[in-house]
């Protein structure tokens, strides 16, 4: 069994050196085998069985292949994308882990956390005795003035959570629209027109909790407008010019028909009709056509 010695600051002991010396490997060795398992494991690949009534009352459930280290608001969002809902708002949604305990007979409901890993938790219980439920948290409707996005749309109305960003909320409007810009480019401003005031919200400020701060009544609401000081798009890229090779004095004959022939394994195309022939005159330059 090793000792704590300690060592005076004034001198060095071989000994004391050699303890901790071998100490550190063997406590580093245990740690890098331990972690080298940890990190197996979270790479295992199982399937868990989510029941999503809540998404849309048309599905029962879904079975999803996910890994031990796979957590429960990537579900969410494999959900969301597997039944094209990404103009949902992945906040409002979370998962629900049923446990049965088959002596008492009971049933106990467990509210996972946005971190928590489900296949991992699914391990701990006996086959059959848990089960994943997707369900709704509490939220509210905004009203977003978008124009700035599409110029043909006046508002969007988001049912949204209490702990969704401004940021979160202009993903999910570029989501509805299938633009491929980025949220740093847009911005979302609370408009006062009584007051003609507007302020600008900054990026983890919740819009929902803005809301229900104004009053009863008011025609307070939400627009999104582009930031004066985005960064410009990227040049598209144009495909490259096609390979021009040089005519010959003479033009070729045109077809006006192409059949397929087979000859063998070979295919090759033989020209059904032919134009008569142009021919180009060069002290003229004049076309002549012969017929």
């Amino acid at each position: 069994m090793l000792k704590h010695v300690a060592v005076s600051p004034h001198r060095a002991r071989a000994d004391s050196v050699s303890l901790a010396s071998s100490a550190s490997c063997c406590s580093l060795g245990s740690l890098e085998h331990r972690h080298d398992s940890v990190t197996d494991l979270s790479h295992r690949t199982t399937t868990i069985k989510v029941y999503a009534r809540r998404l849309r009352p048309d599905i029962e459930y879904k079975t999803l292949s996910v890994t031990w280290g796979t957590r429960a608001r990537e579900v969410v969002a494999t959900l969301l994308g597997k039944f094209r809902m990404r103009h949902r708002d992945p906040r409002l949604f979370y998962l629900s882990m049923e446990v049965r305990v088959r002596a008492a007979g009971l049933r106990t409901t467990l509210v996972l956390d946005d971190d928590a890993r489900p296949a991992a938790l699914q391990a701990c219980h006996p086959k059959g005795y848990s089960k994943f439920s997707l369900e709704i948290r509490p939220g509210g409707l905004v009203k977003i003035y978008d124009s700035a996005l599409m110029s043909s749309s006046q508002y969007k109305c988001i049912l949204t959570s209490e702990q969704t960003t401004a940021d979160e909320l202009l993903a999910i409007l570029l989501h509805c629209y299938d633009s491929n810009e980025g949220v740093e480019r847009f911005s979302l401003y609370e408009v006062n027109p009584a007051q003609e005031q507007e302020r600008k919200l900054h990026p983890d400020d919740l819009p929902l909790q803005v809301q229900r701060a104004w009053a009863p009544g008011s025609a307070c609401h939400f627009r999104v407008r582009r930031n004066p000081r985005a960064p410009p798009l990227p040049p598209r890229a144009l495909p490259p010019p096609d390979d021009v090779s040089e005519e010959d004095d003479e033009p070729s004959r045109a077809l006006s028909a192409l059949s397929l022939e087979a000859d063998g394994e070979k295919r090759r195309y033989h020209p059904v009709y032919q134009y008569p022939s142009i021919s180009y005159c060069k002290e003229t330059k004049n076309d002549y056509l012969y017929i």
